[in-house]
């Protein structure tokens, strides 16, 4: 075998090892989306509530995000090969955990495990992907990184909905246990990558900090949809307290683990938050669609995965065109109208109720993901372009963190919003329920369906929860694009 043989084989398997493994963790959050209302089902699922299922979606991008900073340092120091297989083991594990969970508290545990192991994978796939490219190459290989979370929107649901249709739901769990095994073979047969010469040490304290404060926060807004009492707002309150002690850590750290100063880089600060926001409001908008589709359209599980798979449709379709794209009008025109786009899909929810037609629903979802296909590759490209070799790893893993930080975020907030305001509606339909019941229907709209003559109550609530859930959602999008166009006039000429 010739040497440029040889070299086109090995970035082929690297390639398929990143993008599958990339691919996976992705789709990991993604299936959760089309489980939420098996889950909260007392007969089919874990009986969980609202609340419950608003942690065990949130737990696993909370941890993903927190580890994701770890994980870039570690591939800095020891190289993505060594960080990717630590990463799949932790992940198939907690996978089994997640599918022997007895309750909500179990599976929330598993989920967060889950997301430590994610957040090794992730910033290890981008490293390997863009290992050893000029510049001018880095950008299409971002661009097909970024089409992983296509497949991954594709996938989750889909093949979450036929899981559901034909096993029980532990059975989207252990679907992780043969792929991540197939990874770890595949993994074993990569060739050994250089490591930066220059390598920096684990700054763990600052690790442990942005993990606490963002399990307190999160914590905190969750506790708010049920109830606002003293107690809740402490919670979230002692978050940003201990985030704004984990900000002091990395301004004064010798080496740390998030390196503030790489967000003052030609924007790099307005486009991570730009895209933390526009992944809070889509990770909101794609939480309370699920339960719309099954619960008051009254969808299947595999019926809703595919009416969900037109937003990984136009996710791929925009990420085929996005290079061109952004060559031929420019990286800020690109970006802005595929994040203007999405965001106003969200404003149509405004309008839906129990007649909707499904056609509607899926073209909706077909721009919004169109939208947030053509955006998200060029600027993920604009984030890391121009870093030096010794901080891909980290560049890497502030890339990947918006994602899951987002999805925490916009799931803790706009579910708190959407449990706030469905127990508000809900409550003149209990008048002469005994204290369980009750109890039952004020934790989801899935509780109160399973109750004799509640389920048309249940299904207006659940709408006029939606209705503003949605208001919230836009305007999240919205101050999303608004940053990122700030930000995009710093980055803009970093796309080649």
């Amino acid at each position: 075998m010739t040497g440029v043989a040889a070299e086109v084989t090995r970035r082929r398997l690297v390639l398929v090892v990143a993008l599958v493994a990339h691919t996976l963790v992705l789709a990991d959050n993604t299936i959760m989306n089309i489980a939420v209302e098996v889950l909260a089902d007392p007969v089919r699922g874990l009986g969980a509530g609202t609340g419950e299922l608003a942690w065990a979606v949130s737990a696993y991008p909370l941890v993903f995000a927190a580890s994701t900073l770890t994980g870039g340092a570690l591939a800095d120091r020891f190289g993505a090969g060594r960080t990717l297989v630590p990463g799949l083991l932790l992940l198939g594990a907690a996978s089994v955990a997640a599918a022997f969970a007895t309750g909500g508290a179990t599976l929330i545990a598993a989920r967060a495990v889950m997301g430590a192991g994610g957040g090794l994978i992730a910033p290890a796939t981008l490293t390997l992907v863009t290992a050893g490219l000029p510049p001018h190459r880095r950008s299409r290989a971002v661009a097909l990184w970024s089409s992983a979370a296509g497949v991954a929107v594709a996938v989750g649901p889909v093949l979450g909905g036929w899981l559901l249709a034909w096993f029980s739901w532990p059975a989207v769990f252990l679907v992780n246990v043969p792929v991540v095994l197939a990874l770890v073979l595949g993994a074993a047969l990569l060739p050994a990558l250089p490591v930066p010469g220059r390598v920096r040490p684990l700054d763990l304290p600052g690790a442990a900090l942005s993990a606490l404060g963002l399990a307190a926060l999160v914590g905190g807004i969750v506790q708010c949809g049920h109830e606002i009492s003293a107690g809740a707002l402490l919670l979230a309150g002692s978050g940003v307290a201990v985030l704004a002690v984990f900000v002091l850590h990395q301004l004064r750290a010798r080496h740390p683990a998030f390196d503030m100063r790489l967000l003052l880089r030609r924007g790099f600060g307005g486009g991570v938050l730009g895209l933390l926001l526009t992944f809070a409001g889509l990770a909101g908008q794609l939480f309370y669609c699920a339960f719309f589709l099954q619960g008051v359209l009254g969808l299947t599980p595999g019926e809703a995965g595919f009416v969900m798979l037109s937003a990984a449709v136009g996710i791929v379709a925009g990420n085929r065109v996005c290079s061109a794209a952004a060559e031929r009008f420019g990286l800020p025109a690109t970006v802005l109208t595929g994040l203007v786009a999405s965001a106003a899909t969200y404003a149509a929810y405004l309008f839906f109720d129990a007649h909707t037609p499904i056609p509607a629903i899926v073209g909706l979802l077909l721009v919004q993901g169109f939208g947030t296909g053509v955006a998200f590759a060029p600027l993920t490209s604009g984030l890391i372009a121009g870093l030096p070799p010794d901080r891909a790893g980290a560049g890497a893993g502030l890339a990947s963190v918006a994602r899951p930080l987002g999805t925490t975020i916009g799931v803790a907030v706009l579910g708190a919003v959407l449990t706030l305001s469905y127990r508000t509606a809900i409550e003149p339909a209990l008048t002469g329920l005994s204290a369980a019941d009750a109890e039952q229907a004020l934790g989801s709209a899935e509780g109160a369906r399973a109750l004799a003559g509640l389920a048309p109550a249940a299904d207006s609530a659940y709408l006029h929860a939606m209705h503003v859930t949605a208001g919230w959602a836009t305007a999240v999008g919205l101050a999303g694009c608004a940053v990122v166009a700030v930000g995009l006039r710093r980055i803009g000429r970093q796309w080649s």
